[in-house]
């Protein structure tokens, strides 16, 4: 029987991207999978506190082994903002997920006016944590380099992906195909570190899985 594994997130795309990057025999399952779960709320002062915070009230909530993630932009010249607020920096509520990106990155592009581009260093961070009900079992953390443009450019991606270039690349995030950002991308950095660790744990289990039913 398949291991159960809850990816912490209504955001299919997320799921998708995180269940091929992983790869391994398990049974995936998404918040969608729990529509009665009460949210867990993102209120941490840190990507890894909100990664850890939803892991471990999820899996609590559940039963089950649970991924969380929390991800974002840090700009050194904004002081390390948006930071955690990365997705609500604009302040803006809209079911239109496009018009809120548009509106975080307008945001940015006015509090970085006047400052050179050698000052608009930058990295995007995403913390991982998986959790059973009764304790943390792994946390990873992957950053990805690079710099805010002053403009847009680029069709692909989401959130501020059209902003964020990336020297060794030539492109902002926006420009790269999704095979080219899982290869670099923070999110692809913190699943491979994962992806090991998650692989020993469930040979674990199972080893233990067959002492328990032949006893």
């Amino acid at each position: 029987m398949k291991h159960k594994i809850l990816v912490a997130t209504t955001n299919p795309g997320k799921a998708a991207e995180l269940q091929a990057m992983l790869d391994l025999d398990v049974k995936w399952l998404t918040l969608a999978d729990f529509p009665n779960v009460p949210e867990v709320k993102e209120d941490g002062t840190t990507f890894s506190e909100n990664a850890r915070k939803k892991a471990v009230g999820y899996a609590k909530a559940t039963g089950l082994w649970t991924i969380a993630d929390d991800s974002g932009l840090v700009i050194d010249a904004l002081d390390g903002a948006p930071g955690v607020e990365s997705a609500r920096f604009s302040g803006v509520k809209s079911p239109d997920r496009t018009l809120i990106d548009h509106k975080n990155i307008a945001k940015v592009l006015e509090l970085l006016k006047g400052v050179p581009s050698d000052k608009r260093t930058a990295r995007f961070v995403c913390s991982l944590c998986l959790a059973n009900p009764d304790e943390i079992l792994i946390e990873t953390q992957g950053t990805l380099e690079g710099l805010i443009t002053d403009k847009e450019i680029g069709n692909n991606g989401f959130g501020y992906d059209p902003v964020f270039f990336v020297p060794n690349q030539n492109k902002t995030v926006a420009q790269l195909n999704r095979e080219e950002k899982n290869a670099i991308s923070h999110r692809g950095n913190a699943i491979r570190k994962l992806k090991p660790q998650l692989a020993q744990l469930l040979k674990d289990s199972e080893v233990e899985c067959d002492k328990t039913s032949k006893n």
